[in-house]
This record gives structure tokens, sequence and C-alpha cells, in this order.
């Protein structure tokens, strides 16, 4: 089975441990960040660092994120195929990789409320498979199913919740995804080696609102796989230990595109007059998560040998938050 690290805060003191048969058992080490205990890890036996701790119950600790908000936070866009024809992609003709980034601020524990701002009518969920670096690139590196568990440390959850009003009329894929509380990461931080980096081609996610199915897919089905994103990502900038990439999300969001056609057509429209036929489209969709409704994700191995565990948030409005 994998090992699992969480992040969590018990009796006021915020440590990392390893979560064995519902029990944490504390490092004896101590690190302030993500991109700490990844550089660590190289050098630390975990057997040894909580040979001597009485580990303490799952359910007695509060559980934060194992992403810390110094880390990147970087997103791929459209990477299923079936994702990308609802979202109004032809995936014969898009041969590109669409990245973007999530403001890190807005990343919380994976159980956290999910508040939705006053000016956000259309609130989505996005389950995705998160890769954490293992190691700082400064230069172009050559990334491949071979060598992939060399720059990979750990995977994660990720919900990239997004607000389509803002995401798609003001093509602000940034501002639309960044607010506060959009990012849940974990619960657990998966460690990845040579010997199960082969399950990240045959992982199953799954997404639920109120019980009911919304998505449903294998990383198989990506359309650019982690070494490919890698590479292509360590040509662009600089990367550090423990920063997170989040590898996009299968079909089944509430988001509804029109199709090329009708895009080509509403291109003809007045710019104003386009985006109002959009939200007017939008607002005929129930999929669409309100005050109230419990998400739930998960991703895991067919054969469970490698589990991520389960996100649960319950959306809320603004209004109900004290700021």
């Amino acid at each position: 089975m994998s090992t699992k690290l969480v992040r969590f805060e018990y009796e006021t003191h915020i440590r990392w441990g390893v979560v064995q048969d519902d029990q944490v058992y504390a490092l004896t080490n101590e690190f302030a960040t993500t991109s700490e205990l990844v550089r660590a890890l190289p050098r630390l036996s975990l057997a040894a660092a909580i040979a001597d701790q009485k580990p303490v119950p799952l359910d007695s600790v509060k559980l934060l994120a194992p992403i810390t908000a110094n880390q990147q936070f970087i997103c791929q866009g459209a990477n299923y195929r079936q994702h990308m024809l609802e979202s109004g992609v032809d995936p014969d003709a898009k041969h590109f990789n669409m990245l973007f980034t999530k403001a890190p601020s807005c990343i919380v524990p994976a159980d956290s409320d999910v508040i939705r701002p006053h000016r956000v009518r259309f609130l989505d969920y996005e389950v995705e498979l998160g890769l954490v670096l293992r190691k700082d690139l400064d230069r172009p590196a050559s990334v491949t199913a071979a060598n992939l568990h060399e720059f990979v440390a750990a995977v994660v959850i990720v919900n990239d919740y997004s607000a389509r009003d803002i995401q798609i009329p003001e093509m602000q894929f940034y501002k639309g995804k960044s607010f506060r509380t959009f990012g849940p990461v974990g619960p657990y931080l998966v460690l990845i080696d040579a010997n199960n980096i082969h399950c990240l081609s045959n992982l199953n996610l799954s997404l639920a609102v109120n019980g009911q199915p919304r998505q449903t897919d294998s990383t198989r089905n990506m359309v650019h796989g982690p070494a490919e994103t890698l590479t292509e990502v360590s040509q662009i900038h600089n990367l550090q230990a423990g920063d997170l990439i989040a590898t996009g999300t299968p079909s089944g969001c509430a988001l509804a595109i029109p199709s090329p056609g009708k895009q080509r057509i509403a291109a003809l429209l007045p710019e104003r007059l386009k985006w109002k036929l959009f939200l007017q489209a939008q607002a005929k969709r129930t999929q669409y998560l309100q005050p109230g409704d419990l998400v739930e994700a998960s991703i895991k191995s067919p054969d469970g040998t490698l589990d991520l565990g389960t996100q649960r948030n319950h959306i809320r409005a603004e209004a109900e938050v004290e700021l």
C-alpha cells in the first residue's frame, strides 16, 4: 500500500504525520512548508521518524492542506477528450497544452466549506489529479515515463472550483478560479516512487453532488500526460519542490459551451448580446452549485493500492460567512 502523509493541527501544534489504519503518527521532524518536507524525503526514514511516536486517531486531528501557500499552483485545462468536447473545443484541432495558474491563497483543506462570492452566479466543480514536484527545476528537463518518478514526489486530490460567469465572458481563468476557498487540496499527500509511478496512468476520478454522480473517468484518458506536461512547463519557467500541478478534469461539469458552429455564429453578434445569450443559457443549467450542496470527490486506482482519499465540501453563500 502507498504511504499517506498529512499536515495536521493537534492541540494547537501543526505537524506532518503518517496515516496508518486511521491513526496519525507525527513526524519527529518539523517542516514549515511542503517544499521543506519534499526536499527532506530522500534522507528521511519515515519508519524511524515515527518509531517512538504515540499515534492519535485520525478523526481527532484537524487536517490542513498538504500544499502550503508558498507553492505555485499550476493547472491544465481541457485535458480529457470528452471534457474538451463539452467545453466546445475540437479535440482533433487543438494540439496544444492549455496552462494557467490559480492563486495559492485559494488553497484550503480537503473538507473545507467552499464560499460562493456575492458576484458569482455559476459556481462549478472540477475533480483533478494533482502532481507534487519532487525537486527544483531551473532549466528545461526531459521527463519520460521511465524517469517520471524522479520529478513527482506525491499526488493529491484537487477540486478546481470555478466561477464560470467570470472565467468565460471575461476570459479570466485566473480571476474566475482564484477566489478564496476555490482550491481544496488533499486530504492526503500520497507518496510516489519507482514502484507505483505506473499507477498514475490508471487512476479513477469521481465526483458527486448531493450523492448524484457528475464526473467519472480514468487518467488513461488524459490528452497530455504528466511527463509531457512537466517537460513543457520546465521549458517555460522555474519550478520548486512542492509545487502543485493540477492535470485537468473529466467531462460532467456544469458548464455548457455552445458547439464550434454556434460559436462561429455568435462571433458575428455584438459583444454584449453574445455574452447576454451565453449567461441566459447557463441560467437554465441546474447543475451549477447552490448553497447547501455537498460535493464529494475521490481518486484511487482500480485495485485500491493507491487511494488518495475523499474530499467533502459544503457550498455556502458569502452572506452566510463572517469575513
